[in-house]
């Protein structure tokens, strides 16, 4: 069976002092840090569905970037199915980030340094994109 493909956003701020942030969301079933992302929208491109996804998990807007950041892959669970899931990831620079979003009772979010955001998600693929912010 061929991988799933899924796009996501990792929404970062510049602190006062100029330090990169990361923020995470946790997953609606494990409670584990992930970024937000989501399957694919027809006839939308995937930097800006991505950038919708990251309003609806995460409560944030602001100017999602169009080259792709990386991917990382990841097992989900659907149907006591285990599924290979390719996830195309964008940078999205954070303006505005709401007090009420549309997921906001299913998820906690929270703003991380890009190495405890690297330390704190599963994916190998995914620290190595977070690692590689923190430069």
């Amino acid at each position: 069976m061929p991988n799933l493909n899924q796009v996501a956003a990792i929404p970062v701020r510049r602190r006062g002092d100029g330090n990169l942030e990361v923020l995470l969301v946790t997953s609606r079933e494990t409670r584990r840090w992930i970024v937000p992302k989501g399957w694919r929208w027809p006839e939308v491109s995937d930097h800006e569905a991505a950038a919708a996804e990251a309003w609806e998990e995460a409560g944030v807007r602001g100017r999602v970037l169009a080259d792709e950041l990386g991917t990382y892959t990841y097992d989900k669970q659907r149907d006591g199915t285990l599924l290979s899931v390719d996830v195309i990831v964008y940078l999205l620079e954070v303006t505005d980030e709401e007090r009420i979003w549309p997921e906001m009772d299913e998820r906690e979010r929270a703003w991380f340094s890009p190495a405890a955001a690297a330390e704190a998600v599963v994916e190998p693929e995914l620290k190595t994109l977070l690692h590689a912010l923190d430069t």
